[in-house]
């Protein structure tokens, strides 16, 4: 990068719009500062100063000397000087990505302190030496921890023994001697660890925190936030220095988080936390409880009513829910941050509705500011509490839903257990950064401490975890991996059942019941009986009237059918033929393979084609009037065997007892016959409809003759026949020709024929194969198998775990469209067939199709529609609403 590169911003220069470069926090900082709100003076260093630093290993070229120019007027703004023993300016350096990544990167505050200026800072607050004392063991703790990794829990044990000695469990209550000799204790705690004294060149403090902060990007749990809220590796963070404001200088001063409104329910009032004579770090980490924000009016009404008509002018002007940190310092009130605030799923669709109602967006908008994904956790069960059980403990409900596991008291046993398919609760006191990966292996997160503004609370409801915060009756001891509730001991390992909702806690296991948004979906309930259940149905409406891409369903009976088409599904898109041959089929299925004459083969097949038929008839009945895709059988025949290993150990307990094997030796041949030492591979699909005289004909005879029979019943069925795994089109050429002459003989009318593509050669030869196929399904399972070389069945527990941890993969492309490779073969398959046949129908009938990421693709692709399991159609729904929405939007802006 050039040297007159601009990579530092004062909050004056910046604004809202600007978060690719100054992250979310320096970007609204700066928004705060040009509406005349009072945020500390400060400035930004940017985004790419931070991958400047990240790919070289150094700071670019000018960086140093523009963050000295700002300072200067920084400087100039306070009166004070940075490392003025006298009369120091103290700041903070704090993080800030594109995306909000709560407790994920580094913040150290106080910067500026050392041995001498700790005078100087007690003298400009009227002598108050307790208070100089606490900010500087505090800059030890966080610079320690953050800047040269000194273990928090040496200075937290420091901490704790301090309070022990002057027999107290409160930090408030150790007076200036004891601070300053707990400061002694840090600073050799520091040297122990660091190997050098702690550093009292202020300007080197400073230095290093930025670099801290750079470094921060790539801390472990920082990564793995970014892998599980899908944030792109490559953005980099920001970094905000600010003029420090204190609310660790008496009752008269504090510190608290509000919410314009409520995260986890959406319901207007006021929301947030306040902790009097504390710094930021004290409310979001939960060391002491806070109390809530509404006892600040009682405290110091004049902050009360400013702060209230604060956050009525930045909901205004962000026109969502805003979450505010801010500052009292001695009756003064300052902002540090705000940001449009994360929310739980229900808050999210129940706030868009609220704000569509007050005029602040259109309801293009709102479907914008909701998901599939969060849609998806509001089909979750909740708890069935008919049965009365009995709550052990009550805390704050912060992030809904119904968890239940076994109890856990450390990160690392609960990704351990997970692993194992263990359902677990992590319990601690209160949770930290490093805690994140045991946050998302459990099923729900317990903690003593904190509230909704918590870090638990706050990383649970972006993840959309289930979480109780704040439940204090709870003696969490996490060396002894118990806690303790009234006297009654509830130990690791033992189940508990955590309603994030009311924020009740229960022994053992709660059952569970339908959420009302399936009631809804079932209709079992009207859109008016909960706010809800009504916001979902005002914006599902309005996705459905928005869409272009069709959705349908994989269902393989009538019952799923009935399901998908009451959650909106517009007909099938795979119904799967071989789920058709287990159960009590099998025998037929073995009297096929087993065949030696055409007769015998026929016998078996004549046996199967009443049951097949039965079986469509009840399928079309339930989709009436729309379409059903039905995909001749897939898989190879031997899977409908016994294993190989299964038959050759009865065949030889047989031969050792001197017993006839009889059929089991037939089968082990028949098994032993058709092995394949890669069958997905092998004779399946349409390999196995050419090898097997009258397969694939005895199918085609069975929709044709059910379709005629509903036909005649006054039915209106839709069968489409989808020939799985062509490769080329001289088969399904061959496969037509037989299947059109059966229809015929049938009397069916309208029954398309086309292929699935899920063989890379079929993509890239699809203007060949589409002159023989009215339609396209993209079997993407099978398309991502093929295209990256991968079994399904096999990669994703052997090695997908180090591809998402080198970051070769960000998330599994199995769960979301690989765009660049899948995506390209999709993209040639669409424009190629529609080129050879312009009303080509095209859709997608893989585990894609119901993933909110794949179908925003494939609205750009140009399908005309996706196909995915019941549960997942109103997801599917919502998203292609969305994309719709977007893709007209982004038009309008060109």
């Amino acid at each position: 990068m050039a040297a007159n590169d601009v990579y530092v911003y004062d909050f004056a220069e910046g604004n809202k719009d600007m978060a690719d470069l100054l992250g979310g926090k320096g970007a609204n900082l700066a928004e705060m500062t040009n509406l005349g709100l009072p945020v500390p003076p400060g400035f930004t260093i940017t985004t790419e100063a931070c991958r400047a630093y990240l790919s070289t290993g150094r700071e670019p070229d000018g960086l140093r000397e523009q963050v000295e120019t700002h300072l200067a007027t920084l400087e100039e703004a306070r009166g004070k000087r940075l490392g003025d023993a006298a009369d120091p300016l103290l700041v903070s350096v704090r993080s800030g990505a594109r995306f909000s990544m709560p407790g994920m990167m580094e913040t150290v505050l106080n910067v500026g302190l050392n041995d001498e200026s700790v005078a100087g800072l007690a003298a400009q607050a009227g002598g108050d030496e307790r208070f100089a004392w606490d900010s500087y063991r505090r800059l030890i703790q966080m610079f320690g921890k953050t800047v040269c990794e000194v273990p928090g829990e040496e200075f937290e044990h420091a901490l704790d023994e301090a309070k022990r000695a002057r027999g107290t469990e409160n930090d408030l209550d150790l007076d200036a001697g004891d601070l300053r000799a707990l400061v002694d204790e840090y600073k050799k705690i520091f040297a122990k660890h660091a190997g050098r004294e702690f550093p009292q060149d202020a300007r080197e403090q400073m230095d290093l925190a930025i670099r801290a902060v750079f470094e921060s990007w790539n801390a472990d749990r920082a990564v793995l936030y970014r892998r599980q809220e899908r944030i792109p590796a490559d953005l980099g963070t920001a970094v905000s220095v600010v003029a420090m404001v204190f609310g660790n200088l008496g009752p008269d001063s504090g510190t608290g988080v509000a919410f314009t409104r409520d995260p986890a329910s959406g319901t207007q009032g006021i929301y947030g936390d306040y902790l009097a004579n504390a710094q930021g770090e004290d409310v979001v980490a939960g060391i002491r409880n806070t109390i809530p924000l509404q006892e600040l009016e009682r405290l110091d009404k004049k902050s009360y009513d400013d702060l209230l008509g604060i956050m009525a002018t930045l909901e205004g002007h962000y026109r969502d829910l805003c979450d505010i940190e801010f500052t009292i310092e001695q009756g003064k009130l300052w902002m540090l941050q705000t940001r449009v605030g994360k929310r739980t799923a229900a808050a999210a669709f129940i706030i868009a509705g609220q704000l569509v109602d007050e005029g602040l967006i259109d309801l293009d908008e709102a479907a914008r500011r909701v998901s599939g994904a969060q849609l998806g956790q509001l089909m979750f069960p909740r708890f069935d509490l008919s049965g009365k059980p009995k709550s052990l403990a009550k805390g704050v409900g912060a992030s809904p839903g119904a968890a239940v596991g076994k109890v856990v008291f450390d990160a690392a046993r609960a990704v351990e257990l997970a692993k194992e398919g263990e359902a677990v609760i992590l319990v601690r006191r209160e949770t930290n950064p490093d805690d994140l990966p045991g946050m998302i292996a459990a099923q729900g997160i317990l903690t003593s401490r904190g509230g909704k503004t918590s870090h638990a609370a706050v990383v649970a409801r972006g993840m959309g975890k289930t979480c109780v915060c704040g439940a204090d009756t709870l003696e969490v001891d996490t060396r002894a991996k118990k806690f303790t509730v009234d006297g009654q001991e509830v130990a690791e390992g033992d189940v508990i059942s955590v309603d994030g909702t009311t924020g009740r806690v229960y022994l053992g296991e709660v059952p569970v019941r339908p959420s009302e948004v399936v009631r809804y979906f079932e209709g079992e309930s009207t859109s008016t009986e909960d706010p809800l259940v009504t916001a979902v149905h005002r914006i599902m409406t309005h996705a459905d009237e928005k869409r272009r891409l069709r959705v349908r369903t994989n269902a393989d009976t009538g019952q799923d059918a009935a399901r998908a088409r009451r959650f909106g599904a517009e007909g099938i898109g795979l119904c799967r033929t071989e789920h058709m041959f287990l159960g009590d089929r099998r025998e037929l299925v073995e009297r096929l393979i087993l065949a030696r004459t055409d007769t015998e083969r026929q016998a078996a097949l004549d046996a199967l084609l009443p049951l097949q038929r039965a079986d469509f008839v009840e399928i079309f009945e339930a989709m009436d009037g729309l379409p059903v895709t039905v995909r001749l059988i897939d898989p190879p025949l031997h899977e409908f065997l016994p294993s190989l290993e299964e038959l050759a150990v009865s065949v030889a307990v047989a031969h050792e007892r001197g017993e006839k094997a009889g059929k089991t030796e037939a089968l082990l041949a028949a098994v032993r016959r058709m092995h394949e030492s890669n069958p997905m591979l092998g004779l399946r699909g349409v390999r196995l409809g050419l090898v097997i005289p009258g397969l694939f004909g005895m199918q085609v005879r069975a929709i044709a003759q059910a379709a005629a029979e509903c036909a005649r019943r006054g039915g209106n069925p839709r069968p489409e026949i989808m020939v799985p795994l062509v490769g080329a089109v001289q088969e399904l050429e061959t496969v037509r020709a037989e299947a059109e002459r059966i229809i015929s003989e049938a009397g069916a009318r309208e029954v398309s024929i086309g292929t699935m593509i899920e063989v890379p050669r079929a993509a890239l030869t699809s203007g060949q194969i589409a002159e023989a196929a009215e339609f396209f399904s993209f079997g993407t399972n099978d398309l991502t198998q093929m295209a990256w070389g991968f079994s399904r069945d096999d990669v994703e527990g052997a090695f997908f775990w180090r591809y998402l941890e080198l970051g070769i993969f960000g998330i599994s492309p199995f769960e979301s469209i690989d765009r660049d490779g899948v995506g390209r073969l999709v993209r040639i398959a669409v424009d190629e067939g529609r080129a050879a046949r312009p009303d080509l129908k095209l859709g997608v009938c893989g585990e894609h199709g119901g993933d909110p990421e794949s179908v925003h693709f494939f609205h750009e692709v140009g399908l005309d529609y996706v196909s995915c399991s019941p549960f997942r159609v109103p997801i599917a729904r919502l998203e292609a609403g969305r994309a719709a929405i977007e893709t007209a939007a982004a038009s309008d802006s060109r």
